[in-house]
């Protein structure tokens, strides 16, 4: 489908049309009115999607064992989305590691949907097209989408903490306790993996991790399981993919999980609400009254703080 009309793009989309649903996504990354209206057409048809985040150190395995959970969906019938977080290019803002490339075994599988989106990392970046890419997935009637990051830095655990169930990657011997702590990831884990469990280390991994649990006294009444797998060879995917169902069943019994998206709509809110403050403080600092404000405020008629209020004012903020 070539056209960009975004009514006719979800449309498509809805009826099971892929390339459709790549420019929809493309029109969510670029923002805009365009992104805007996309998020209105596709937010009264979501929230039926179950969304699964994967992050941890690069090297962990993340993309081999996001392919061997695409393999779990698809053994049960079920499609999938793939959303591939990536640092941005420095040149063209794009996503530059290629997960696709990764996962390459399921690229003609039509019940499938694999996108590399870029960090990019400002305002109104990824913290805003994340959740509008993955309702997108959600109106196409996408079940399961799976949001695989590339690293364990504050913007890749506040990806994974968009998703239903966070699933946190770690390797032994990688002093993954000191690691996990540091990056913060014991709040958004709701499961621990020990990829490569087959290396020397695996029980020592396994002891830490539970050694933080156990320290954990904001845990609450869901204890993080911690499974080890083998991605390369499949071992232990199964039992991985079982423990996320076992979440998705704790989640929904306890009325967890109605939270936890009411508290991501409030999060995606006040996001768009600063983006929009943003845009239009950075279009009253390109016109003539900040210049007569910056002018003042180097004669000190006025202080920084009344400047800024008078740029606030100018831009309606």
């Amino acid at each position: 489908m070539r056209t960009r009309d975004p009514q006719a793009l979800v449309d498509a989309a809805v009826s099971g049309d892929r390339a459709a649903l790549a420019r929809l996504i493309s029109l969510v990354e670029r923002g805009g009115d365009a992104a805007r209206l996309v998020g209105r057409l596709t937010y009264p048809l979501g929230g039926n999607a179950y969304t699964v985040g994967i992050t941890g150190a690069p090297g962990a395995g993340k993309s081999t064992l996001t392919n061997r959970l695409i393999a779990q969906v698809r053994s049960g019938g079920a499609d999938v989305g793939v959303l591939a977080i990536d640092p941005s290019s420095p040149f063209t803002g794009g996503a530059i590691l290629g997960d696709r490339v990764r996962i390459q075994d399921h690229a003609l599988d039509q019940g499938v949907f694999i996108r590399s989106m870029a960090t990019r990392g400002h305002l109104g970046g990824l913290s805003l097209a994340t959740p509008e890419a993955i309702r997108v997935l959600d109106a196409a009637g996408l079940p399961y989408v799976l949001v695989e990051t590339v690293g364990v830095g504050q913007v890749e655990v506040e990806i994974a903490g968009a998703a239903d169930t966070t699933v946190v990657v770690v390797n032994p011997g990688w002093g993954d306790a000191v690691q996990a702590n540091k990056a913060g990831l014991l709040e958004v884990a709701d499961l621990f993996v020990i990829n490569k469990a087959d290396r020397p280390g695996v029980q020592e991994a396994e002891r830490d991790l539970n050694n933080m649990l156990d320290m954990n006294m904001h845990m609450g009444d869901w204890r993080p399981p911690v499974v080890r797998t083998v991605a390369a060879s499949g071992e232990g995917v199964d039992g991985l993919w079982r423990a996320i169902g076992e979440h998705r069943e704790y989640l929904e019994s306890s009325g967890e999980l109605e939270r936890r998206r009411e508290r991501r709509l409030n999060e995606e809110l006040r996001e768009i609400v600063l983006h929009r403050l943003e845009q239009r403080a950075q279009e009253a600092t390109a016109g003539a009254t900040f210049d007569s404000l910056r002018a003042d405020l180097l004669a000190r008629k006025v202080d920084p703080y009344t400047a800024a209020d008078r740029l606030l004012d100018a831009a309606g903020g």
